[in-house]
């Protein structure tokens, strides 16, 4: 009850402050390259029920919706400014209105494919017994340097341990986050047990079925 009080008074004043800059964003996108200001995907949520999570668009609108993540700024598919909001966490903001609609929370694990929870082991399911995040324990202690394992470990520890005191923790982490090295949130690599299994170079690489499923699950808007 009082995470979600305390998640409704932030989005709310959040919003309040950064709704005009909101705008001035989606209008930057709408002017600088083709296609829709927002990108809409389904996620799963709380106790795994479906749910549409808003984001910014930072790629070009004909990019691979289903594709791998970029690996860096460089790549192709992002364009100039989405580069920039990626790179800021600023394509994000519009997942304030999903916390304030309650299918979202400020902190928790970050909202991933309905299919990719089906590849969990129980233990990693319990990701799911709250309401996934703006940001999370993952994203404020490793991000792009982990692997998916490693995040999802870390997602199931936050379910443990969780606190208005951690999430206050994990709050001002991220904010510090935002002020350091850009590129941290490019992933390094998706998944040890698709390296060890795959051991050719990489761009020729093929991850077993269930790997390769939750590969592609990891949008490239993600």
């Amino acid at each position: 009850m009082l995470k979600r009080l305390f998640d409704i008074v932030c989005s709310l004043i959040a919003l309040g402050l950064l709704a005009i800059p909101m705008l001035l964003i989606a209008l930057a996108i709408r002017l600088t390259s083709r296609g829709p200001a927002f990108f809409c995907q389904r996620r799963a949520g709380w106790k795994g029920k479906p749910f549409t999570m808003l984001k910014f668009r930072t790629m070009h609108i004909d990019a691979d919706p289903y594709g791998e993540s970029p690996h860096e700024g460089t790549d192709p598919r992002l364009t100039r400014l989405g580069r920039f909001l990626r790179e800021t966490s600023l394509d994000e903001l519009p997942q304030l209105l999903n916390i304030l609609a309650g299918q979202m929370s400020l902190v928790g694990p970050r909202p991933l494919y309905e299919r990719q929870a089906a590849l969990w082991n129980a233990r990693q399911r319990r990701r799911l017994n709250v309401r996934p995040g703006l940001t999370g324990y993952a994203q404020a202690y490793g991000r792009g340097n982990m692997t998916h394992e490693e995040k999802i470990e870390l997602d199931v520890e936050y379910v443990e341990k969780q606190s208005i005191w951690l999430d206050l923790r994990i709050i001002c982490r991220t904010f510090l986050n935002l002020l350091g090295h850009r590129d941290d949130i490019y992933e390094r690599q998706y998944s040890l047990t698709h390296e060890r299994e795959s051991n050719v170079p990489t761009g020729t690489d093929r991850a077993p079925a269930s790997q390769d499923e939750a590969r592609r699950a990891s949008n490239s808007e993600t």
